[in-house]
């Protein structure tokens, strides 16, 4: 009788141990590679243009800076741009991987704005938003009067087609996907995980989960760092981290 309580409270606590010590999920949230659209200031969200030679370059950069993080699990949106700078990221690692794609991970959708010169699409957001030029508008972005949701609602509120995506939507879908993804690696105990996403939407995410900080684009292979806790809940932790390119560019 001893030997099965003795047996029975060893389970429990080893148990409980477990469950104590059962680390955070660490998600590395990193936006794409420089894109042909990007050089040529075109808006692109659910459109897609292949990497540049830039773009190629600063995805193996990261690459490489990452290349002491254990990454259990790889996640990009549909689009290609981020397919090849998650595959770009880890063939610097040179270890096996599953790319698991994701439509929730997309950009912004920016309807008849799609493909469209950005002046156009920028011009017309601020007018929207009751500004007198573009210049306006990313003046009071910078200075953290107007945010990142007021110019997404702005885009949308421009376009004649009714395909743009409102803030609401982005946001609900991106912390929907982060969480999905999260969970699923969290009960498999698993650590970390590295998503490639886009820029407007990651800022988007970071909005919804409270994050104030952010008055400038986040750049071309930044990584945003977000961690999934055993409550459930998601904390940032940094954000537009550049410091991963600058070890990547200079152990090559």
């Amino acid at each position: 009788m001893k030997n099965i309580r003795f047996l029975a409270l060893t389970v429990l606590l080893l148990s409980s141990l477990s469950q104590a010590f059962a680390a955070d999920v660490t998600l590395y949230v990193t936006r794409h590679g420089k894109t042909m659209f990007n050089t040529v200031h075109r808006a692109q969200g659910w459109a897609d243009t292949p990497l540049t030679a830039p773009g190629v370059e600063v995805a193996r950069y990261l690459g490489k800076g990452l290349q002491d993080v254990t990454f259990y699990s790889v996640y990009s949106s549909d689009a290609g741009r981020a397919r090849e700078t998650a595959r770009l990221i880890m063939a610097a690692k040179a270890t096996p991987f599953t790319l698991n794609e994701s439509p929730g991970l997309r950009e912004v959708g920016f309807g008849i704005f799609e493909g469209d010169l950005d002046p156009n699409m920028w011009g017309a957001a601020a007018k929207q938003a009751g500004f007198k030029s573009e210049a306006a508008l990313v003046q009071s972005f910078v200075a953290g009067k107007t945010t990142l949701a007021e110019m997404i609602d702005a885009i949308a509120g421009a376009d004649s087609s009714g395909m743009a995506e409102r803030y609401r939507t982005v946001a609900d879908r991106m912390e929907r996907s982060i969480l999905t993804i999260a969970r699923a690696v969290h009960s498999e105990e698993k650590r970390n995980v590295l998503i490639v996403s886009h820029g407007m939407a990651i800022g988007a995410l970071l909005e919804k989960l409270g994050y104030t900080g952010l008055n400038k684009p986040l750049e071309n292979a930044s990584v945003t760092k977000i961690r999934y806790t055993d409550a459930g809940k998601l904390i940032v932790e940094s954000v537009g981290d550049m410091s991963y390119v600058e070890q990547g560019k200079a152990k090559l």
